[in-house]
Protein backbone atom coordinates (compact mmCIF):
# COMPACT_ATOMS: atom_id res chain seq x y z
CA UNK A 1 0.00 0.00 0.00
CA UNK A 2 1.57 3.49 -0.79
CA UNK A 3 2.39 6.03 1.61
CA UNK A 4 -0.21 8.31 0.18
CA UNK A 5 -3.12 5.90 1.11
CA UNK A 6 -2.08 6.05 4.63
CA UNK A 7 -2.30 9.80 4.84
CA UNK A 8 -5.38 10.19 2.93
CA UNK A 9 -7.33 7.30 5.74
CA UNK A 10 -5.36 9.69 8.14
CA UNK A 11 -7.16 12.99 6.22
CA UNK A 12 -10.69 11.42 6.68
CA UNK A 13 -10.06 9.98 10.08
CA UNK A 14 -8.94 12.53 12.27
CA UNK A 15 -10.29 15.69 13.38
CA UNK A 16 -9.12 19.11 12.12
CA UNK A 17 -6.81 20.07 15.24
CA UNK A 18 -5.17 16.79 15.86
CA UNK A 19 -4.95 16.51 11.79
CA UNK A 20 -2.68 19.95 12.04
CA UNK A 21 -0.44 18.30 14.55
CA UNK A 22 0.02 15.19 12.70
CA UNK A 23 1.06 17.01 9.29
CA UNK A 24 3.37 19.27 11.13
CA UNK A 25 4.57 16.00 12.79
CA UNK A 26 5.18 14.66 8.67
CA UNK A 27 6.79 17.63 7.61
CA UNK A 28 9.34 17.78 10.60
CA UNK A 29 9.74 14.26 9.80
CA UNK A 30 10.44 14.39 6.07
CA UNK A 31 12.66 17.32 6.54
CA UNK A 32 14.78 15.54 8.77
CA UNK A 33 15.08 12.38 6.71
CA UNK A 34 16.36 14.95 3.39
CA UNK A 35 18.59 16.27 5.39
CA UNK A 36 20.10 13.15 6.95
CA UNK A 37 20.16 11.76 3.58
CA UNK A 38 21.46 14.96 2.29
CA UNK A 39 24.52 14.13 4.79
CA UNK A 40 25.08 10.18 3.88
CA UNK A 41 24.44 10.77 0.46
CA UNK A 42 27.50 13.67 -0.52
CA UNK A 43 30.02 12.74 -2.63
CA UNK A 44 33.75 13.31 -0.33
CA UNK A 45 36.37 14.99 -1.84
CA UNK A 46 38.23 13.24 -3.98
CA UNK A 47 41.42 13.31 -2.27
CA UNK A 48 40.14 11.31 0.88
CA UNK A 49 39.86 8.54 -1.50
CA UNK A 50 43.72 8.64 -1.90
CA UNK A 51 45.89 9.13 1.48
CA UNK A 52 49.07 8.75 -0.02
CA UNK A 53 48.09 12.43 -1.49
CA UNK A 54 47.56 14.96 1.53
CA UNK A 55 51.09 14.84 2.93
CA UNK A 56 51.27 18.41 3.27
CA UNK A 57 53.95 19.80 6.23
CA UNK A 58 51.69 21.60 8.92
CA UNK A 59 52.39 24.88 10.71
CA UNK A 60 54.50 25.04 13.81
CA UNK A 61 51.25 25.71 15.37
CA UNK A 62 47.77 25.42 14.00
CA UNK A 63 44.28 25.66 15.61
CA UNK A 64 41.06 23.91 14.74
CA UNK A 65 37.61 24.64 15.13
CA UNK A 66 35.20 21.62 15.64
CA UNK A 67 31.37 22.15 15.37
CA UNK A 68 29.57 19.26 17.34
CA UNK A 69 25.94 19.20 17.38
CA UNK A 70 26.70 20.13 21.24
CA UNK A 71 28.24 23.32 20.45
CA UNK A 72 31.98 24.12 19.35
CA UNK A 73 34.96 23.48 20.72
CA UNK A 74 39.09 24.21 19.61
CA UNK A 75 41.82 22.05 19.78
CA UNK A 76 45.64 24.06 19.12
CA UNK A 77 47.96 21.74 17.58
CA UNK A 78 51.89 21.82 18.07
CA UNK A 79 53.93 20.27 15.89
CA UNK A 80 57.34 19.85 18.23
CA UNK A 81 54.76 17.97 20.28
CA UNK A 82 54.29 15.07 17.71
CA UNK A 83 55.26 15.99 13.92
CA UNK A 84 53.65 13.07 12.41
CA UNK A 85 50.58 13.16 13.85
CA UNK A 86 50.33 17.21 13.91
CA UNK A 87 50.73 16.13 9.75
CA UNK A 88 48.53 13.79 9.56
CA UNK A 89 45.71 16.14 11.34
CA UNK A 90 46.49 19.10 9.67
CA UNK A 91 45.93 16.89 6.09
CA UNK A 92 42.71 15.62 7.41
CA UNK A 93 41.12 18.75 8.57
CA UNK A 94 42.36 20.67 5.26
CA UNK A 95 40.50 17.55 3.35
CA UNK A 96 37.35 18.05 5.48
CA UNK A 97 37.92 14.23 6.72
CA UNK A 98 35.90 14.50 9.94
CA UNK A 99 32.71 16.40 8.59
CA UNK A 100 29.86 13.88 10.17
CA UNK A 101 32.24 11.70 11.75
CA UNK A 102 30.40 10.42 15.63
CA UNK A 103 32.11 10.52 18.73
CA UNK A 104 31.84 6.74 18.99
CA UNK A 105 33.26 5.77 22.37
CA UNK A 106 32.76 8.56 25.13
CA UNK A 107 33.74 7.38 28.54
CA UNK A 108 33.20 9.43 31.48
CA UNK A 109 36.47 10.93 32.93
CA UNK A 110 38.66 8.87 30.43
CA UNK A 111 38.28 9.68 26.63
CA UNK A 112 36.38 10.97 23.64
CA UNK A 113 36.96 9.11 20.74
CA UNK A 114 36.02 9.47 17.14
CA UNK A 115 38.36 9.39 13.86
CA UNK A 116 36.07 6.66 11.49
CA UNK A 117 34.50 8.14 8.39
CA UNK A 118 30.85 8.06 8.11
CA UNK A 119 31.21 7.06 4.13
CA UNK A 120 32.74 3.22 3.89
CA UNK A 121 34.74 4.05 0.89
CA UNK A 122 36.64 6.71 2.94
CA UNK A 123 37.07 4.45 5.81
CA UNK A 124 38.21 1.73 3.41
CA UNK A 125 41.12 3.65 2.20
CA UNK A 126 42.92 4.95 5.10
CA UNK A 127 42.24 1.69 6.67
CA UNK A 128 46.36 0.63 5.67
CA UNK A 129 47.12 4.36 5.35
CA UNK A 130 49.57 4.23 8.74
CA UNK A 131 51.97 6.74 9.64
CA UNK A 132 55.25 5.87 11.95
CA UNK A 133 55.06 6.36 16.44
CA UNK A 134 55.96 9.61 17.97
CA UNK A 135 57.89 9.48 20.64
CA UNK A 136 56.47 11.12 24.00
CA UNK A 137 57.30 14.36 24.23
CA UNK A 138 54.27 15.75 26.28
CA UNK A 139 52.09 14.15 28.81
CA UNK A 140 48.22 12.30 28.46
CA UNK A 141 46.54 15.07 30.59
CA UNK A 142 43.04 16.22 30.86
CA UNK A 143 42.06 18.32 27.50
CA UNK A 144 45.34 16.57 25.17
CA UNK A 145 44.43 14.82 21.97
CA UNK A 146 46.21 11.75 20.92
CA UNK A 147 46.48 9.41 18.16
CA UNK A 148 44.58 5.75 19.20
CA UNK A 149 46.34 2.59 17.91
CA UNK A 150 46.04 -0.92 17.19
CA UNK A 151 50.05 -1.26 17.82
CA UNK A 152 53.31 0.30 16.87
CA UNK A 153 52.91 1.94 13.95
CA UNK A 154 49.49 1.76 13.20
CA UNK A 155 47.82 5.47 14.09
CA UNK A 156 45.60 6.53 11.08
CA UNK A 157 42.91 8.93 11.67
CA UNK A 158 41.31 7.70 14.71
CA UNK A 159 41.75 9.89 18.00
CA UNK A 160 41.05 10.32 21.76
CA UNK A 161 40.63 13.30 23.90
CA UNK A 162 41.77 12.95 27.34
CA UNK A 163 38.93 14.03 29.27
CA UNK A 164 41.26 13.39 32.76
CA UNK A 165 44.83 12.78 33.28
CA UNK A 166 45.48 9.44 31.54
CA UNK A 167 49.51 10.22 32.34
CA UNK A 168 49.66 6.00 32.08
CA UNK A 169 49.33 6.36 28.42
CA UNK A 170 52.91 7.77 28.35
CA UNK A 171 54.65 4.99 28.63
CA UNK A 172 52.53 2.97 26.23
CA UNK A 173 53.56 5.51 23.36
CA UNK A 174 50.80 7.41 23.26
CA UNK A 175 51.85 10.82 22.01
CA UNK A 176 49.50 13.96 22.37
CA UNK A 177 49.68 16.71 19.24
CA UNK A 178 47.69 18.89 20.22
CA UNK A 179 44.92 20.31 23.78
CA UNK A 180 41.39 21.49 23.35
CA UNK A 181 42.21 25.64 24.27
CA UNK A 182 38.69 26.52 23.98
CA UNK A 183 35.29 24.45 24.76
CA UNK A 184 35.90 22.30 27.29
CA UNK A 185 32.99 22.34 28.62
CA UNK A 186 31.17 21.24 25.05
CA UNK A 187 33.50 18.10 25.06
CA UNK A 188 32.50 16.90 28.47
CA UNK A 189 28.57 17.19 27.22
CA UNK A 190 28.97 14.94 24.03
CA UNK A 191 26.77 11.89 24.48
CA UNK A 192 28.01 9.34 26.78
CA UNK A 193 25.11 7.09 27.37
CA UNK A 194 26.51 4.01 25.61
CA UNK A 195 29.61 3.46 27.05
CA UNK A 196 31.86 1.08 25.24
CA UNK A 197 29.64 -0.92 23.24
CA UNK A 198 29.90 1.13 19.88
CA UNK A 199 33.60 0.61 20.43
CA UNK A 200 33.33 -3.12 19.73
CA UNK A 201 31.72 -2.92 16.76
CA UNK A 202 34.42 -0.47 14.81
CA UNK A 203 34.31 -2.80 11.81
CA UNK A 204 30.71 -2.73 10.87
CA UNK A 205 30.97 0.72 11.38
CA UNK A 206 33.91 1.53 8.86
CA UNK A 207 31.90 -1.33 6.71
CA UNK A 208 28.54 0.03 6.87
CA UNK A 209 28.95 3.87 7.51
CA UNK A 210 27.07 6.49 9.13
CA UNK A 211 23.52 4.31 9.10
CA UNK A 212 24.88 1.52 11.23
CA UNK A 213 25.41 4.77 13.87
CA UNK A 214 22.23 5.61 13.46
CA UNK A 215 20.38 2.86 13.28
CA UNK A 216 22.20 1.10 16.68
CA UNK A 217 23.38 4.36 18.38
CA UNK A 218 21.20 7.14 17.42
CA UNK A 219 22.12 9.50 20.09
CA UNK A 220 26.13 9.33 19.37
CA UNK A 221 26.64 13.48 18.70
CA UNK A 222 28.35 14.17 15.78
CA UNK A 223 30.74 16.56 14.10
CA UNK A 224 29.12 19.10 11.93
CA UNK A 225 32.75 20.41 10.35
CA UNK A 226 36.67 20.98 11.38
CA UNK A 227 37.98 23.62 9.88
CA UNK A 228 41.30 25.28 10.24
CA UNK A 229 41.44 28.57 12.23
CA UNK A 230 42.48 31.96 10.46
CA UNK A 231 43.54 35.25 11.34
Amino acid sequence: MSDTGVLLRVRVAVPGGILARVRRAVVLFVCAAVAAAGVAGAAPPPSLLHPSTLTARAPAVYSVALATTKGTFVVTVRRAWAPRGADRFYNLVRAHFFDGVRFFRVVKGFVVQFGISPTPAVAAAWQSATIPDDPVKTSNVGGTITYATSGPDTRTTQVFLNLGSNTFLDARGFAPFGKVTSGMSVVDKLYGGYGEQPTGDQPQIAQQGDAFLQKHFPRLDRIKSARLVTG
